[in-house]
């Protein structure tokens, strides 16, 4: 994947589980890298890419607000970084997130929504519509296996994450099943524009669950084991890469074979 050296890649949630392994894999590929987050961690994770010799500018900011997509934008322009590849992967979790669907709050559900949905709707209006002007940009959003099918219940009897009591909502399933369909509408709408639009969807990736957990999600995978971030990074960096240059509208399921059952 020579091609990744020198491109330009913007990535949300960037200091995340996901966000930072594929920050310091296209590191290793020579990428110039835009780091966005709502956490300031994102500067020490820029700090960490710098030293390595790796061209970095952080952004920590609400990406559900239009406000940041502009500053980027302009501040990007400003310092003429061109951006060629666009990776939207922010996640919200909110402090009711595991709360059962019965009693689900309205503004957890209005904020999830906030993130997952409207932060990379707003991501591609700012940064899709500059790709179509200069025909060529790769948008990447990271979907869900749970925004294809839905969770298996009972593999959360019992689990826990970081010693609470966890599930999968409803809201996250709908807001990435809202992903996966306006990745699919960018796809025709810019493909004339030379402008790819494609999911990446994982798995379960390990972060810390429970043994319980593990052994429950791993014995529904045919691969028999949980994802580790690596594992996704793969097949980000070939929907960024040349590689992948006739490929788009299309949902890259890297799930163990969780979904082929």
């Amino acid at each position: 994947m020579e091609n990744l050296k020198n491109k330009t890649i913007i990535i949300t949630g960037a200091a995340g589980l996901l966000g930072s392994a594929f920050s310091r894999g296209f590191a290793k590929q020579g990428s110039r890298l835009v780091l966005i987050d709502a956490l300031d961690s994102v500067e020490l994770l820029k700090k960490d890419i710098e030293a390595e010799g790796c061209a970095v500018i952080s952004y920590v900011g609400d990406i559900s607000k239009k406000d940041i997509w502009q500053h980027i934008e302009e501040d990007l322009s400003s310092k003429k970084w061109i951006p060629d590849v666009l990776i939207n992967n922010a996640c919200c979790k909110t402090p009711n997130f595991f709360e059962r669907f019965e009693n689900f709050p309205l503004e957890d559900w209005n904020k999830v929504f906030d993130v997952n949905l409207t932060g990379c709707m707003l991501g591609c209006q700012t940064f899709g519509a500059k790709f179509a002007a200069q025909k060529h940009g790769s948008i990447i959003n990271i979907a869900s296996i749970y925004g294809v099918v839905a969770p298996d219940q009972r593999i959360y009897e019992g689990s826990e994450y970081l010693g609470k009591t966890i599930n999968t909502p409803a809201v996250y399933s709908a807001s990435k099943a809202g992903v996966i369909g306006f990745t699919k509408y960018l796809a025709t709408y810019w493909g004339k524009d030379n402008v790819r639009a494609n999911c990446v969807t994982p798995g379960g990736v390990f972060s810390g669950q429970n043994e319980l957990f593990v052994e429950k999600y791993s014995s529904r995978v045919p691969l028999r084991r949980m994802a580790v971030p690596q594992d996704i990074f793969g097949a980000v960096a070939f929907l960024a890469s040349d590689l992948s240059s006739y490929i788009t509208g299309q949902n890259l399921i890297v799930d163990g074979g969780w979904t082929a059952w």
